[in-house]
This record gives structure tokens, sequence and C-alpha cells, in this order.
């Protein structure tokens, strides 16, 4: 993923958008999601899990606002 398609994202993204920031994939992902251990915040919306984008820019050493 490159940095203008991070900076694009919307304010709450999928696991597979998150994991792929990441560039790990979706199993993985959701391994360390299951172990508490994932890098960004997540939430869990019934059996679907979700996570903001603030949170993965976080992670990732971003600006989490944009002006």
């Amino acid at each position: 993923m490159t940095l203008r398609e991070l900076l694009e994202l919307p304010a709450i993204v999928n696991v597979e958008t998150a994991a792929r920031a990441f560039g790990i994939g979706r199993n993985k992902a959701m391994d360390l999601i299951r172990a508490g251990q994932f890098p960004a915040k997540t939430l869990r919306l019934g059996a679907t899990v979700k996570v903001p984008t603030a949170s993965l820019r976080e992670a990732l050493g971003l600006p989490t606002v944009l002006r």
C-alpha cells in the first residue's frame, strides 16, 4: 500500500485493508487480533472486525489527522 493510499483511507477500514497496510495477510491479521497483539486498535461489531484509520496511521508512524 502506498503512502497516498494510506492517507486516503476512510475513517474505519476492514481487516483486509489494515493487514495490507502492515504488509501481512488477512489470516495473520486475524490471528494477531485473536491474540490481542494486532498493532492497531480494533472494533468488534458482532462477527465483523473494523480498524479505526487513526489508530492504523498511529501504529505506522503517520499523522493521525490530516490538515
